[in-house]
């Protein structure tokens, strides 16, 4: 077939859903209607969901010795109370397919023990929310507590991960320079502005829930395992998710106590969660302590790099992400060991949080690749340009595409790098120090299978479903956009629907992969069903396409016509109407190859950052910022500048304000709420720029695409600790970078 014309793709086009979110028509979660018909005394009545709160554990480790809800029972409007004393045993089958991680995951209300600070307890399910939230300061709960352990520092941490190539520690010894550094980042909570909230519905054995979801699928097998049910006998539906950032990437355990409310009491029950609960259990960046040592020759060519790191996992499940791959593939050096050990606590398991892994390494590993520049006395990114790899060496494969040097060159020019005084503390604007850094940053490219349909009707609008839920980043534009340039329609005859479990099964929408799998798919289904068009119509005798080579047909506006004679030719809806056909449909897939990797699939960028630093106070202001990606196909510039300002903006919460407080003595957050725990507001945003590097990456998949929404955070907090120490020589090891650090 002859390829589409591309008028969509890559066109800065406004959300298709943009008037619904800025009318407040998109429905999210907790704003489905969702009504129960009942009859009382033969009068059929219409009833709306009850309202089910949360009583959270006020003690960090220890068991359950009494729960009073006699007070509760009694006030007005309450309906049930349920906690482990009274509620049913449920199956809990094991599911290994919804990002659980390894271990035993915590099962709510079916024994007495508390694993760690906030835990569920109980539930009280009520006709109002008024009612419910009430009843739940009257539920008394008893404890025998027990010491928790929340302190990364002070625990024991589980056998490591190990990953080796050479003798580092030989390689290390005899290198000419050597750096021994090690780093703390805090703990971090999601904080998407939509709460995490479920509404649950029975139809006798059929369960529906409209859930916050970052993957319909995971929600779906993860109820079904829960209650015991058939995978099909639950349905998910979440069409709009007001952020994520991954929080919502599994089925936490509120999902299932509204499940099992909406069970006990046979009514619909709508469960969500306050913004203090959000920090409770529903997953966060955990804390990390992670030394790194390097050696490299005089001239900055790495020779050896040891890291040795510890993170916060829960007691009870193993959390782990990839933060080892940044410091085996990102710079040549010949000697690399890794140790990678999880510390159990008694917390809550934490969760993939944008930029996992990746996003940690990477402010250690540019952190100290700025600090051995200095130490040498060369220019940060021409140290970058010597540890260039040809190839990725933990793997030994070739980069499908690999362009940080083109990355460094833009950036530098664009930033005007070349008017950075390499002197520390040197350029001084009044009270304020002026600093300018930099950092490279790496996310790999994940693909996982995905499946889509594609449905053209005689009217010659398309429809195209597929079950990945859209949480920001503005899927339902981009899968549109794929889907009229593989159609040949206008971006407004197409209608994209997305969030439902009954829709074609696709990965979680997070890690970056939904372009390049769920597109993938979409486009699939889409050519499927344009080439059924022209097989139709080259086959027509009535068609004034009768006969024409099926490779010779394009498709613009809804309008099939021979590529080599424009004028030849008709509609979508002149040739279905003519062969009674009501409409064509198909059913598109993508899947990465089966077999080894050929390649080493990453996308790259270079953020640079200029600081202001109260030279009195220790005030840190962060005055503009610049990334550079190498980020493959960009199918909507627009839409990725929305996703690489946010991550810019992500990136100096991190570097500058997120801290997750606990008080070690009973696990309790001290600072689970938006006043406390601190995230950047507009006037902590200066002027951001992002710049995308023209390409593709066609090795990938096929639209060619990479992935960006995890790539744009990572190398931020490290470009801004680096541009600290140039503003004031001090170097900061730990996140967040506090004015008392500088002082």
């Amino acid at each position: 077939m002859s390829p589409q014309p591309q008028a969509a793709v890559g066109a800065p086009l406004s959300r298709v859903d943009g008037r619904l979110k800025v009318t407040g028509k998109a429905l999210y979660a907790a704003e489905h209607p969702q009504a129960r018909t009942a009859s009382r005394g033969g009068t059929p009545t219409s009833d709306g969901a009850a309202h089910a709160v949360i009583v959270n554990a006020s003690i960090g480790r220890g068991r359950i010795t009494s729960i009073d809800t006699g007070a509760a029972e009694a006030h007005p409007g309450v309906l049930r109370v349920i906690h482990h004393g009274n509620a049913p045993k449920l199956p809990y089958r094991d599911n290994s397919g919804s990002n659980n991680p390894p271990g035993r995951r915590l099962r709510v209300f079916q024994d007495d023990r508390v694993l760690f600070h906030g835990q569920p307890v109980a539930v009280v399910i009520a006709t109002t929310l008024e009612a419910a939230q009430h009843g739940a300061s009257l539920v008394k709960v008893g404890y025998e507590a027990e010491q928790p352990s929340t302190d990364l520092h002070e625990a024991d941490a589980d056998e490591p991960t190990n990953y080796a190539r050479g003798d580092a520690e030989a390689a290390l010894g005899s290198a000419a320079v050597r750096l021994d550094l090690t780093y703390r980042t805090a703990r971090n909570h999601h904080n998407p502005m939509e709460p995490h909230a479920t509404i649950a519905r029975w139809n006798g054995d059929k369960l529906t829930v409209w859930d916050k979801t970052q993957w319909v699928v995971g929600t779906q097998t993860e109820l079904a395992a829960v209650f015991g049910l058939e995978t099909d006998a639950v349905r998910v539906i979440s069409p709009f998710v007001g952020g994520g950032f991954g929080t919502a990437l599994r089925c936490w355990p509120h999902v299932a106590v509204a499940a099992l409310a909406a069970r006990e009491t046979k009514r619909p029950v709508k469960l969500v969660l306050s913004r203090k609960q959000m920090y409770l259990g529903t997953g966060f960046r955990p804390s990390y302590a992670y030394r790194l040592r390097l050696g490299s020759d005089r001239r900055g060519r790495l020779t050896a790099a040891v890291h040795e790191l510890e993170a916060e996992t829960s007691s009870y499940e193993k959390f782990t992400e990839s933060i080892l791959a940044a410091g085996q593939m990102l710079y040549s050096t010949p000697d690399v060991s890794q140790a990678y050990r999880t510390v159990p606590l008694d917390l809550p398991t934490p969760l993939y949080m944008r930029g996992p892994g990746f996003q940690t390494a990477s402010f250690v590993i540019e952190s100290a690749m700025d600090e051995l520049a200095h130490k040498i006395g060369i220019d940060p990114i021409e140290l970058r340009r010597r540890n260039e790899p040809n190839e990725d060496e933990a793997t030994n494969l070739p980069f499908s595409t690999r362009r940080l040097r083109e990355c460094y060159a833009v950036g530098a020019r664009e930033f005007g790098w070349d008017r950075r005084d390499p002197e520390p503390r040197s350029t001084r604007e009044g009270d304020w120090l002026i600093g300018r850094g930099m950092a490279a940053g790496v996310y790999d490219t994940a693909r996982m299978p995905a499946q889509a349909r594609a449905r053209l009707d005689a009217d010659g609008t398309a429809v195209v479903d597929a079950a990945a839920t859209d949480m920001g980043p503005g899927t339902y534009t981009s899968q549109t956009q794929v889907a009229a340039d593989a159609l040949g329609l206008s971006m407004g005859t197409i209608t994209s629907r997305l969030g439902d479990s009954l829709f074609p099964p696709t990965p979680p929408h997070g890690g970056s992969m939904t372009m390049a799998s769920v597109g993938s798919a979409v486009l699939d289904a889409c050519n499927q069903v344009r080439r059924q068009a022209i097989h139709l119509a080259v086959q027509d005798r009535e068609s004034p396409l009768y006969g024409v080579p099926a490779d010779d047909v394009v498709v613009r506006n809804g309008r099939l016509h021979r590529k080599s004679d424009p004028a030849r030719g008709e509609t979508y809806q002149r040739l279905l109407s003519r062969n009674d056909r009501t409409h064509l449909e198909a059913d598109g897939s993508f899947a990465p190859p089966s077999g080894p990797e050929r390649h080493s699939f990453y996308g790259y960028n270079a953020t640079f950052a200029e600081v202001a630093v109260d030279a009195d106070l220790g005030l840190v202001r962060v005055r503009r910022m610049l990334g550079v990606y190498d980020a493959g196909r960009i199918i909507s510039p627009k839409l990725a500048d929305s996703q690489a300002l946010g991550g810019m903006v992500g990136g100096i919460g991190t570097a500058l304000l997120e801290h997750t407080v606990t008080d070690h003595r009973d696990g309790r957050i001290v600072n689970a709420n938006l006043a406390d725990y601190l995230v950047p507001v507009n006037a902590d945003i200066p002027d951001l720029k992002a710049i995308y590097l023209d390409g593709e990456d066609r090795e990938a998949d096929p639209l060619g695409v990479k992935g960006l929404g995890e790539l744009v955070m990572i190398g931020v907090a490290p470009a801004i600790a680096n541009a600290v120490f140039n503003a004031t020589g001090r170097r900061i090891r730990e996140l967040p970078i506090t004015a008392e650090a500088l002082l």
